[in-house]
């Protein structure tokens, strides 16, 4: 079994499993929707998460007539609020960690949004 990630499937293959032309793997890496990995002999090969991707991108023009200006707003937008949960699942951690490490109540510790966000846990007096 392959990783997620792992570069492995060839371009007719993707087309075969996802009954599309080859042409439009190729169309939508020249709109950068998706940017599949190169062997040394410059072969196109794609992950499993670029196939669940590539449905996705399917099902929002197929099924929602979205052009391909608007997936690639959704897309940007989709992997945001992927990093901004995948930060949050981060915080989380690090405020657990900080309970059970220093045994801070939970009034004295603050998270406060900048640039990034940072963890600022006040010292009892």
């Amino acid at each position: 079994m392959h990783h997620y990630d792992e570069p492995v499937y060839l371009i007719s293959i993707v087309s075969k499993i996802l009954d599309i032309h080859p042409q439009t793997l190729r169309q939508y890496e020249r709109e950068n929707l998706i940017t599949p990995s190169r062997s040394n002999g410059r072969i196109r090969l794609y992950s499993q998460r670029d196939i669940d991707r590539i449905k996705l991108i399917l099902r929002l023009t197929r099924e929602l007539g979205v052009n391909l200006a608007g997936v690639d707003i959704i897309l940007r937008l989709k992997e945001n609020v992927d990093e901004m949960e995948r930060e949050i699942a981060n915080l989380r951690h690090e405020v657990e960690a900080a309970k059970n490490a220093r045994s801070v109540s939970p009034d004295k510790a603050l998270v406060t949004k900048k640039s990034i966000y940072e963890m600022i846990i006040f010292e009892e007096d």
